[in-house]
């Protein structure tokens, strides 16, 4: 069977002015940086699949859906991915409120191309970030899904500091089968010690909320 291909990540430009959005993507070619052009956030968003790494190159004043409703939106569907915003008006509240809702940049027009080089693959390094902290949260929370009932409450006791003895006298177990339900939670989660153990559970149950 070939080998699934990373998909490459893809720089969004929404503009609602043709010209500018030709100017970023003739730009982002430059950098060897692939780029997606629209129109307008409904043109963006009927494109875009939240699956695909990249990041949003986005202009705040548009006809229709805003540059900042469009944020807004994104984040009441949790669909993460980066955003450089880009203004033609020198709004200090604007730009506030697009950083505050989690921006990763705002660059006035016109803007310097290097300038937006340097955002866009800071951007993009966020995403590949995000991405990977989002594997390692689905990798733990499968590792301690896959402990049995019995495993998941030793090695929770273990992780809150209770030694053998006190777990087997909680629960009524022996000592022996105490250790044995460690060492069985030890290998399902891939780790080796107490110490190790005790970060897997604690990260667990904290994913898991």
């Amino acid at each position: 069977m070939p080998r699934k291909t990373k998909a490459a990540p893809v720089v969004h430009v929404v503009d609602d002015d043709p010209d500018i959005r030709a100017s970023i993507a003739l730009l982002m070619k430059s950098a060897r940086l692939p780029a997606r052009t629209h129109a307008g956030a409904d043109e963006f968003l009927a494109a875009w699949s939240p699956g695909e790494p990249g990041c949003l190159v986005l202009d705040v004043r548009m006809p229709g859906m805003s540059g900042l409703e469009l944020q807004a939106l994104l984040k009441e569907r949790a669909a993460e991915i980066p955003i450089v915003f880009l203004s033609g008006h020198g709004d200090i509240p604007m730009a506030l409120r697009a950083v505050r809702g989690g921006a990763l940049d705002f660059l006035e027009k016109p803007f310097r191309d290097q300038a937006l080089i340097d955002a866009v693959h800071a951007a993009l390094a966020e995403d590949a970030s995000r991405r990977e902290r989002s594997r390692e949260t689905k990798r733990i929370l499968a590792l301690y899904a896959a402990l049995s009932p019995r495993e998941a409450q030793v090695g929770g006791l273990v992780a809150e500091g209770h030694s053998s003895p006190e777990i087997a006298a909680k629960l009524r177990l022996s000592a022996r089968t105490v250790e044995m339900h460690r060492a069985r939670a030890m290998r399902r989660l891939g780790v080796e010690g107490v110490a190790a153990l005790t970060r897997v559970i604690l990260e667990a149950r904290a994913l898991a909320g």
